[in-house]
């Protein structure tokens, strides 16, 4: 089976991992399937096509995205149930993992059709293999809230963990994001920031989460393209102090407000007033003031 071609069956929908950025990356059953099944779902029909085109590869594309997902997945479905083949793809990396994909994939399982993963390439798993981090406990969060209060408050529910965290970011966002990143974590935290990966301009950086944001400022070419942020897990002195500043300033906003609270909080505990502040407001934001 090695030596030979691994051709699509009927009926059968394939999950296909595409490369993240060279194009080399693609895998030889990979080739296999989208070569041979009926069609292609695809993210970004204009980005598949060039990726098809690079291999000599002519076949059927729709389109399938977080827009249309749930009123193109019942015709998708409708023809895999009368035999047709299938591959899903998005436009980098395996689909249903912070791409669209995973709604058609339960609902075909649902439906009793075969569903076949054809791995790939993985913009987490590339960048944890040059982070060199010995622990084999990771966790994968995949891209946080874009806006700043939802975000903060996504990384408050991550300060105590002892994993590393792996994220993916957009470029509009990233300065925005490692300034969160920094405030709710602690400046102190090791970042291993890789961006481009696979591609011409790929760079990885290890720094401190509190240096990351005049690291990126420097040189505005570093804030383009795709980033995974690696940020190192809570040691034993993060993850049990943060937790009980805010419990204790949870106590005190069910009487008082944000200003007050945070103030009293930071006397209590120890820590930064203007943090408590923020946590404050994550927390109860109709108990805001100004501090």
């Amino acid at each position: 089976m090695a030596g030979s071609e691994q051709p699509a069956q009927p009926g059968t929908l394939y999950v296909v991992s595409t490369p993240i950025g060279n194009l080399r990356d693609i895998g030889l059953r990979a080739l296999d399937v989208l070569r041979s099944v009926d069609s292609i779902a695809a993210e970004d029909t204009r980005v598949t096509q060039g990726l098809l085109a690079a291999y000599g590869i002519t076949r059927p594309l729709t389109a399938l995205h977080e827009h249309n997902e749930a009123t193109v997945t019942p015709r998708l479905i409708a023809r895999l149930q009368g035999g047709e083949s299938l591959a899903l793809v998005s436009d980098a990396g395996t689909p249903g993992i912070s791409d669209p994909g995973a709604h058609l994939v339960r609902t075909a399982r649902a439906a009793g059709v075969p569903v076949v993963p054809i791995p790939g390439p993985s913009a987490a798993a590339t960048a944890l293999s040059i982070a060199g981090i010995a622990s084999p406990q990771w966790l994968f969060y995949g891209f946080l809230p874009a806006k700043a209060q939802a975000r903060r408050q996504a990384l408050q529910g991550l300060v105590a963990l002892p994993f590393h965290l792996v994220f993916y970011e957009a470029p509009h966002r990233i300065l925005h994001c490692v300034a969160d990143l920094a405030a709710v974590l602690g400046p102190e935290r090791e970042l291993i920031l890789a961006r481009e990966l696979t591609k011409r301009f790929e760079q990885v950086a290890c720094l401190r989460l509190g240096e990351a944001q005049a690291w990126l400022s420097a040189d505005a070419d570093r804030q383009r393209g795709e980033f995974v942020l690696i940020v190192a897990g809570a040691g034993p002195a993060d993850g049990a102090e943060p937790a009980a500043a805010r419990q204790v300033l949870a106590t005190l906003l069910e009487e008082l407000p944000a200003s007050q609270a945070a103030r009293l909080a930071a006397k209590l505990t120890g820590r930064k007033r203007s943090e408590l502040y923020r946590l404050a407001l994550d927390l109860k934001p109709e108990a805001g003031d100004q501090p």
